[in-house]
């Protein structure tokens, strides 16, 4: 946030710069969806949900399950809350206690391990690399495993490697985390940016898995805070009496309008602008190996490459820095995402168009000229 803060003091003083650093689509609200809400004000439509939604969304979402994955979801297991962030707080409000501990991925999102701090628990960094695909496995589970340990979780695709865990792989973590009598989340706010095999989801592994996704990335409906959770039968009770004390309830436009986000209309276009980020990964990707950037792993989803920038450097943030205030191209350093091997990492966002893509690499390829 700091370099994008200064990406946007170097536009005002009009300078150019290239973002690569925002992990948010530069695609509008798919304009269905914004008529939708425009509808709900004029109606009127302004006023509480119950605390766990809007009852015909959380029939709409249980339905895309069925759909989209032929997984069968009674909505009242679906909780909306304001953003996938929202859904991470009521779970790790209800599964963490002071002194307990989660297991994570590092690198991985940085707020995941502000979340457990917030409830006094202890974000356990399991450092992971190529060889692991950047995920977590159940060998690593075994070894870090403790008697404090509450829960793990899990981010598929992730950011910021946008690499995938696959069903064998989630079935061998989610068989660890029972034998421990733990709960297993799966964070799958990119699951349908995907570009390679057919998307799957945890939720077809049992009933006992939390799994939260948002309206966020592949929707594009950043601003409007809207996420979800699916959760255990036996946590819909307390779940719902946490978010009535912690938020109330998600914004009620934003629930009106997320209705049309599911329709064929709708879903036609998100199907375009997914094969419009793979075609730019497809550019970058080759584009920044030529200039010498390690990408072991090819991301399988998300809009984020993350790359080994130590041919250039021994200080990402130093790099990161220097690339945005020299070349006016703004990246993201590995500090954001953890501790294991920050130093020699960045992380690249394709959420902009290829015209600019194509310019930032120009860019970057004169600056480590």
């Amino acid at each position: 946030m700091a370099l994008l803060a200064r990406a946007r003091e170097l536009e005002a003083q009009g300078r150019s710069v290239v973002h690569m650093e925002i992990g948010e689509p530069d695609f509008p609200t798919p304009q269905p969806v914004t008529e939708a809400g425009i509808r709900a004000l004029q109606a009127g439509k302004t006023h509480y949900t119950p605390a766990a939604g809007l009852p015909a969304l959380r029939e709409a979402i249980a339905q895309h399950y069925r759909d989209r994955f032929d997984v069968e979801i009674e909505p009242r297991r679906v909780l909306v809350t304001p953003g996938a962030s929202g859904a991470l707080q009521l779970i790790l409000a209800a599964l963490v206690d002071p002194g307990s501990q989660v297991l994570m991925a590092d690198p991985g999102y940085p707020c995941n391990s502000n979340f457990v701090y917030l409830f006094e628990g202890e974000p356990v960094r399991v450092p992971v690399g190529a060889q692991q695909a950047y995920q977590l496995d159940a060998g690593l589970l075994e070894q870090y495993w403790s008697p404090l340990t509450s829960c793990v979780l899990i981010a598929s695709p992730s950011n910021p490697t946008g690499t995938v865990v696959t069903q064998d792989a989630l079935q061998d973590m989610l068989d660890v985390v029972r034998k421990n009598k733990a709960a297993l989340i799966v964070d799958e706010i990119y699951q349908h940016l995907h570009y390679g095999d057919r998307p799957h989801t945890a939720l077809s592994l049992g009933d006992d898995v939390f799994v939260i996704n948002s309206f966020s990335k592949y929707f594009g409906m950043t601003g409007w805070r809207l996420g979800w959770l699916v959760a255990p039968e036996a946590m819909i009770e307390p779940l719902d009496m946490l978010a009535q004390n912690l938020f109330l309830a998600a914004p009620t436009v934003a629930q009106h309008a997320a209705l049309e986000a599911f329709q064929p209309e709708t879903q036609a276009l998100l199907e375009q602008r997914r094969q419009a980020f793979q075609e730019r990964r497809d550019y970058l990707l080759p584009a920044l190996r030529e200039l010498g950037f390690g990408i072991p792993v090819e991301p399988q989803g998300a809009f984020y490459l993350y790359a080994d920038c130590s041919r250039f450097t021994d200080d990402s943030f130093a790099f990161a820095t220097r690339l945005l205030e020299e070349a006016g191209v703004a990246i993201t350093p590995g500090i954001d995402f953890g501790h294991h091997a920050a130093e020699r990492h960045v992380r690249f966002a394709y959420t902009t168009g290829l015209e600019n893509l194509r310019e930032g690499v120009a860019r970057i390829a004169d600056f480590i000229a």
